[in-house]
């Protein structure tokens, strides 16, 4: 398996329905029925195509957090699809280990991550996050693919979703570098990233070669703070996740974090990079 920085599952991770999946689908059924709709009607007022509607009905879809407030509003379903969402338990496309991870990270009042092997995956472009999974090694089956790739898409949400949460953002220039999938998607991959850039909760540095030495040699690191503002992390390995919740090691993840965004360009000379980037492709 090729880890991709967002624990994406991979082989012997195939999606399986569950109880609580089956369930929601027939929520989901049920109040479009009082709402008196097809489901190609349905698909086309919350801007999801028919197939995944029917999916999600048939409990074979993990249903995205957009198609959730999608269906809550169209639907008028009193909160009962937004509560039943938060009884599902499977997540395709996420591997086991960093489930937990991610539920946290949708309820998170600041993130921080820093990453030196790929782009993290809430910055992500979707043909890059397609060459990240077409490298997995074993090899992907297609569904499993989409999985990963639906997945990776449908948390970038979050960056925009979620205004007044701040995400900060660190990563190596030798990753850009790399130029995984080739000129095309590396061109691709920049303009999203200067997308994002351009949210004013989302503060995006890049560590240059020129920095021989930094607080991040350890390796990768994720921290976010709870709502009730305690901080956590979270590191991965390969075919693992280990969320952090000592205080006194998540102390010394928070002392190199801000180490490192004292090291790393600024948000504004990071973009200008990018920019420079870009027009060299």
């Amino acid at each position: 398996m090729t880890y991709d920085t967002d624990g994406a599952a991979g082989n012997g991770n195939e999606p399986e329905t569950t109880d609580s999946l089956k369930a929601f689908g027939e929520v989901v059924k049920a109040f479009r029925k009082r709402a008196n709709l097809t489901q190609e009607e349905f698909a086309h007022r919350i801007g999801y195509s028919l197939p995944t509607v029917a999916s999600i009905e048939q409990g074979r879809r993990f249903p995205s957090a957009s198609f959730v407030e999608r269906a809550e509003e169209v639907l008028d379903a009193f909160g009962v699809i937004r509560g039943a969402a938060k009884h599902l338990s499977r997540r395709p496309g996420l591997a086991k280990w960093f489930r937990q991870w991610a539920k946290l990270e949708a309820e998170a009042v600041s993130l921080d991550t820093y990453e030196c092997r790929l782009v993290p995956g809430l910055l992500q472009s979707e043909a890059y996050a397609r060459a990240v999974f077409t490298e997995s090694v074993p090899p992907l089956a297609d569904g499993q693919l989409e999985d990963q790739l639906t997945a990776r898409m449908d948390r970038q949400h979050l960056l925009r979703a979620r205004p007044n949460v701040p995400f900060s953002f660190i990563l190596e220039e030798s990753i850009l570098l790399r130029n995984l999938g080739g000129d095309a998607v590396t061109r691709d991959l920049v303009d999203h990233m200067l997308s994002a850039a351009q949210l004013r909760n989302v503060e995006l540095q890049i560590m240059t070669l020129e920095r021989a030495n930094h607080a991040g040699l350890d390796g990768p690191m994720r921290l976010l703070e709870t709502p009730d503002h305690r901080w956590l992390g979270y590191s991965e390995g390969q075919q693992s996740g280990q969320l952090i919740t000592d205080p006194k090691h998540v102390s010394i993840m928070l002392q190199r974090y801000a180490k490192l965004r004292s090291q790393a360009l600024t948000h504004a000379d990071s973009v200008g990079l990018l920019e420079r980037m870009r027009g060299a492709l």
